[in-house]
C-alpha cells in the first residue's frame, strides 16, 4: 500500500462534501507531476485529505476506490492525457493537523507538503503517514 496527500480548496470541494458523496472522482488535476502521481495510485492506497488555502490542514483519510482513468472534465480543445481516480471517504481526523504544526517540526522538513507546497497530489512516506495519523488522533 502506498500513501498520498491530496489537496482541495474547501470552498470548492470540502471534506464534508467528500463524506456526503462517499465516493467521488478526484478530477481537475492539471499538473504533469500530480498527474503522474495519480497514475501511480492503486486501488486500496490511502491518502490524506488536505484543505488548502482555507484552513491549511489535513482533515481526514480517503482510500483510492478506483485506479486512474481519463478525467471526464477535460475540455474538447484541451491538450494532455489528464486522469482522475475515485476517492472513498474513510474517516476524519479527531484533530486536524495544520500546515503550521508540520512546518514547526523538524521531523517533517522533507515532507512534500512543505517542500512542494503548491502541488495538489503528492506521495507521503510511511513514517510520515504514521506520525501525521498520530498527530491527528487516528490509527494509521
Amino acid at each position: 500500500m502506498a500513501y498520498w496527500l491530496v489537496k482541495s480548496e474547501p470552498d470548492a470541494f470540502s471534506w464534508a462534501q467528500q463524506v456526503a458523496n462517499r465516493i467521488e472522482p478526484w478530477t481537475g488535476v492539471r499538473n504533469h507531476m500530480a498527474k503522474n502521481y495519480l497514475k501511480a495510485m492503486a486501488k486500496g492506497d490511502r491518502a490524506f485529505f488536505y484543505h488548502s488555502n482555507i484552513g491549511k490542514e489535513i482533515v481526514g483519510i480517503v482510500e483510492i476506490a478506483r485506479a486512474h482513468y481519463p478525467d471526464p472534465t477535460i475540455e474538447p480543445d484541451e491538450k494532455g492525457d489528464w486522469v482522475c481516480v475515485d476517492m472513498k471517504a474513510l474517516r476524519p481526523f479527531k484533530t486536524p493537523v495544520t500546515l503550521a504544526t508540520l512546518e514547526a517540526d523538524a521531523d517533517f522538513a522533507d515532507l512534500p507538503l512543505i517542500r512542494m507546497s503548491r502541488l495538489s497530489v503528492m506521495p507521503i512516506s510511511e513514517p510520515h503517514w504514521k506520525a501525521i495519523c498520530k498527530l491527528g488522533g487516528t490509527s494509521p
